[in-house]
């Protein structure tokens, strides 16, 4: 009996990913695919257009933007410094630098609104856990040019068709308003009024962030603010008459559609850049904010703040490593790369030669086919396309070379063909749609 083969012994890299940076492996390429693929196409049957901003960008764009009291500024950003003393930021969200690009290359110029979409890595330096990195991904849509609540409920309509057509289940819309510069500021005074009743059971980033915006504590994830934030002062009962006719329409609109929201009075999300309509998407079975799949809202006053004319726009990001973490919990299957059906076996110095060729012309000929011109033996090859699971085998050995001949073999019978080689693209493209 032989022997088994030993185990390798594990290899101790020189060198690892950075913390909270985790590789993408070829076995989760499938879930990667079947979002990029379901965004881009709802984008297209939302007329969105693609843009790509650049994963670095000044410093300001963000403490301007995003906001400096905003935990995203104050502690998560990746800032470094060049060597001509420009500091530059590691995109923490999209928003502002889809803005910026907005404003910079002139865009305001076409017909408004304009419907935006980006899709790639966004950096953070905060401590990974579950659900959360330092590298991690996003899909983002931006509608900028217009006020009208529809344009609020169209966007919640297509992330909730893009998280349809992967399958999820067991989702709803968290959805609240937090007003506008008209009403916010007397609901701020009386947020601030009401915590600095229970100051002593605050956390100490929030007994900080009264002084500088007190939506921010509705947002805490410690369990002693969110208990306080169940009991605080709701805005809606505190808005002035255009936010409430805008939520008003944004809920009837979501009526409409039949999408399945729940009026959450302490959601606020995290960013200074926000008005009137913020919403998330949570899985039905989470309570823990960090679970949220993704979040967006309108935000009527960033474009002003960063140099443009006054434009309302609206917007949502969702996390790409959340939503296919999700999509593993619940057992959700993904179109995989497509197989090949082909496998060429070669065996010979001038079989592989011509084999080269004619893998260029199947490739050609859009004919998926596998093959591992290094090997030797016909017998290992050859077993490596029952593994795969082919149809059929194309073997081409040194007489078939000399010949311009090639076997063509059943892989479920055994049964083999010698043809010509200038009709085996046809032979096989014929036996393939059997």
């Amino acid at each position: 009996m032989p022997k088994p083969p030993k185990p390798l012994e594990k290899i101790i890299p020189l060198f690892t990913a950075p913390k909270g940076m985790p590789d993408i492996l070829p076995e989760d390429q499938d879930y990667w695919r079947e979002i990029q693929e379901v965004v881009k196409e709802e984008a297209q049957n939302f007329n969105f257009k693609k843009i790509d901003t650049p994963i670095l960008e000044d410093i300001g764009l963000f403490q301007r933007g995003t906001g400096e009291a905003t935990d995203i500024v104050e502690k998560e950003m990746f800032e470094l410094v060049t060597k001509g003393g420009q500091k530059l930021a590691l995109r923490p969200e999209f928003t502002p630098g889809i803005i910026r690009a907005y404003l910079e290359n002139g865009l305001y110029t076409q017909p408004l609104p304009i419907k935006l979409y980006s899709f790639g890595p966004i950096f953070r330096y905060a401590q990974p856990q579950a659900g959360r990195f330092r590298q991690f991904h996003q899909f983002d849509f931006e509608i900028i040019g217009d006020e009208a609540p529809i344009l609020d409920a169209q966007l919640i309509s297509l992330v909730w068709q893009i998280l349809k057509k992967l399958k999820l289940k067991g989702l709803n819309i968290q959805i609240n308003t937090i007003g506008c510069q008209e009403c916010r500021p007397d609901y701020e005074k009386l947020l601030r009024d009401y915590y600095h009743r229970n100051l002593s059971k605050l956390c100490s980033d929030c007994r900080r962030r009264l002084r500088k915006n007190p939506l921010r504590l509705l947002d805490c994830k410690e369990d002693k603010c969110r208990l306080l934030a169940n009991n605080a002062p709701q805005i809606v009962d505190h808005l002035c008459g255009e936010c409430h006719d805008h939520f008003k329409s944004v809920l009837e609109f979501l009526d409409e559609l039949a999408l399945p929201y729940i009026l959450n009075p302490s959601l606020a999300r995290g960013l200074d850049y926000y008005t009137k309509t913020v919403f998330e998407i949570w899985p039905e079975q989470e309570i823990e904010r960090q679970s949220s799949l993704g979040g967006g809202g309108r935000y009527d006053l960033l474009v002003k703040l960063l140099g443009g004319r006054p434009t309302p726009a609206v917007g949502f990001a969702g996390g790409v490593e959340r939503i296919i973490s999700l999509m593993k919990t619940q057992k959700l299957e993904v179109a995989k790369q497509s197989v090949p059906k082909v496998y060429l076996a070669q065996l010979g110095e001038l079989a592989k030669k011509e084999s080269l060729k004619l893998f260029e012309e199947l490739r050609g000929a859009k004919i998926a086919v596998a093959e591992n011109l290094s090997k030797n033996s016909l017998k290992s090859q050859l077993k490596l396309a029952n593994k795969l699971g082919v149809k059929i085998s194309l073997i081409l050995g040194q007489k078939e070379a000399l010949e311009k001949t090639i076997i063509i073999r059943d892989m479920s019978t055994g049964v083999q063909e010698v043809t010509d080689i200038k009709k085996v693209i046809g032979e096989v493209k014929k036996r393939l749609k059997r």
